[in-house]
C-alpha cells in the first residue's frame, strides 16, 4: 500500500471510529474537550507509524489503546494520576495484553448515546450543537464544517472551543438522564440531525442547491440513534423521514445543478431502497403507538408522496390533512404555508391563495423567500401574471442560495408570457 493510499485508508477508519472512540475516552476523562484532544493524538500516531508499518487488523482498537496510554501520560505529567487513578482505573496503566476489542466495544452504545446528548446539550447555542456534533460524531473536520455551511473556518473552531469550554464548566455529567429530562435532551438531538438534513438538502446559501454529504451524515447519525433509542417513535419518525427525503436526492437537481421542483423531477430516479427504508421505519414508529410527534407527521407526508409513481397519483387531501394536525401541534407559520400548498392541489389555487395571503402578516416570514414564492405560483396559475412576476422576483431577492435565484427569477420572465402549468 503506498502512502497515500495509507493516508486515505486513515481518513476513512477514523470517519468510522472517531465518534465510539471520543465517546469512549470520554467515558474515562469525563472531559469533552479533553477526549477529543487525545483521539486526535492517536490519529497523528497512525498518521506518522501506519505508512511504515501498516494498517493494523483493529484499527480502531489501535487508536483507543493509543489514546488511552496519551490519557495515563498527561495525568502523570500534571501529577494528577493519583487522583485520577480510581477514576481512569488501575488496569489502564498496567495491563500486560490488553483486549483492545473490549476497550472499544465496551458500553460503546452507551457511551454513543451520552455523546450525542452532549453535543446536543440545551446549554450550548443551536450553532454550537450543530458544529460540535458534526465534529465528535461526524468526523468531519473543522474546515468541512466551514465549507458544508458557507462560514469562516476561524468561525467554526471558535464556536467548537466555546462549546467545549462551556460544557466543562457547566460540568456536564457523561450519562443517560432519565424521564422528561431525556425526552428534552432527546429532542435537542433530533433538532440539530433535522437542522444538518435539511441543509443539505436545501441548502440555505451558495451556489449548489442540494448538499448529499451532509443528508449522508444526519442519516447515518439518526440511523445510530435509532438502534440506541429504539423505543422513541420521534426518532423513528426522523429517520423515517430523512430516508424518504433522501431517497429524491438524485432527481432534484439536473445535470448542470440547476434544482427540479418535485412534481417535475423523474420519480424513476427515486431511490426505491431508500423509500422501502423509511416506509419500514415509519412502520416502526406507528407501532410504538402514543400521539404522533411533528417528526412521525412529516414522515408521513413524505409517504405520501414517495407511494405515488406518478404526480397525479399523489393523495393531496390527506397530505393537506397531515399539514392540519401539525400546524395544530407546532403552531408553525411555515408548516401552515406548506398546508397551503398542499390545500391548493387539492382543492384548487384560490384555495391555497386564500391560506398564504392570511399569512403575509406574520411577522416571522417577512424575510422568508418561500412566502412570496408559494404566494407567485398561486397567482400564476389563477392568471394574475403581473402579480406573479413581482411575486417571484421578489421571493429572488430574499433567497441567498445562487440556484434558487436563478429558477425564481427564470418563473418570473415566464409570467410574461403564459401562466405556469
Amino acid at each position: 500500500m503506498t502512502a497515500t493510499e495509507t493516508h486515505r485508508a486513515i481518513h476513512a477508519v477514523w470517519r468510522i471510529e472517531s465518534a465510539r472512540l471520543i465517546a469512549g475516552l470520554t467515558r474515562f476523562v469525563r472531559d469533552v474537550g479533553l477526549a477529543e484532544e487525545l483521539a486526535q493524538d492517536a490519529l497523528v500516531a497512525a498518521l506518522e507509524q501506519w505508512p511504515t508499518s501498516g494498517v493494523p487488523d483493529k484499527p480502531g482498537a489501535w487508536l483507543m489503546a493509543t489514546a488511552k496510554r496519551r490519557a495515563i501520560d498527561q495525568f502523570r505529567r500534571n501529577k494528577l494520576l493519583e487522583r485520577k487513578h480510581e477514576e481512569l482505573g488501575h488496569g489502564l496503566e498496567t495491563e500486560q495484553t490488553p483486549d483492545l476489542e473490549t476497550a472499544i466495544d465496551n458500553d460503546v452504545g452507551d457511551d454513543l448515546l451520552r455523546l450525542m446528548l452532549i453535543a446536543c446539550h440545551p446549554v450550548l447555542s443551536t450553532e454550537a450543537r450543530v458544529a460540535l456534533t458534526l465534529r465528535l460524531l461526524g468526523g468531519l473536520t473543522t474546515e468541512e464544517i466551514a465549507r458544508a455551511f458557507l462560514v469562516p473556518e476561524p468561525t467554526v473552531a471558535q464556536r467548537i472551543v466555546r462549546a467545549k469550554r462551556t460544557l466543562s464548566e457547566a460540568r456536564v455529567p457523561f450519562e443517560v438522564p432519565r424521564g422528561e429530562e431525556l425526552a428534552a435532551r432527546l429532542s435537542s438531538v433530533l433538532e440539530v440531525l433535522y437542522l444538518v438534513f435539511n441543509e443539505g438538502y436545501s441548502a440555505t446559501a451558495g451556489d449548489d442547491w442540494v448538499r448529499p454529504a451532509l443528508c449522508e451524515d444526519a442519516l447515518r447519525l439518526g440511523r445510530i440513534l435509532a438502534e440506541l433509542v429504539p423505543e422513541e417513535p420521534e426518532v423513528h419518525g426522523l429517520v423515517a423521514l430523512m430516508e424518504l427525503q433522501a431517497s429524491r436526492l438524485r432527481a432534484r437537481v439536473g445535470p448542470s445543478g440547476e434544482p427540479i421542483l418535485l412534481m417535475e423531477q423523474n420519480r424513476a430516479r427515486w431511490d426505491r431502497i431508500l423509500i422501502r427504508r423509511g416506509l419500514a421505519a415509519l412502520e416502526r414508529a406507528g407501532k410504538l403507538g402514543g400521539e404522533r410527534g411533528p417528526y412521525v407527521l412529516q414522515a408521513a407526508i413524505a409517504a405520501c408522496h414517495a407511494r405515488a409513481l406518478t404526480p397525479g397519483q399523489t393523495d393531496w387531501a390527506r397530505i393537506a390533512e397531515l399539514y392540519e394536525e401539525l400546524a395544530q401541534l407546532t403552531s408553525s407559520p411555515v408548516v401552515e404555508l406548506n398546508r397551503a400548498v398542499a390545500v391548493s392541489m387539492a382543492s384548487g389555487p384560490a384555495a391555497g391563495l386564500e391560506i398564504v395571503d392570511e399569512l403575509t402578516s406574520e411577522r416571522a416570514l417577512e424575510g422568508y423567500h418561500l412566502l412570496p414564492s408559494v404566494r407567485g405560483d398561486l397567482l400564476a396559475k389563477l392568471g394574475r401574471l403581473d402579480e406573479a412576476r413581482a411575486e417571484f422576483e421578489r421571493a429572488a431577492s430574499l433567497t441567498r442560495n445562487a440556484r434558487e435565484r436563478q429558477l425564481l427569477l427564470e418563473r418570473a420572465a415566464a409570467c410574461t408570457t403564459s401562466p405556469r402549468e
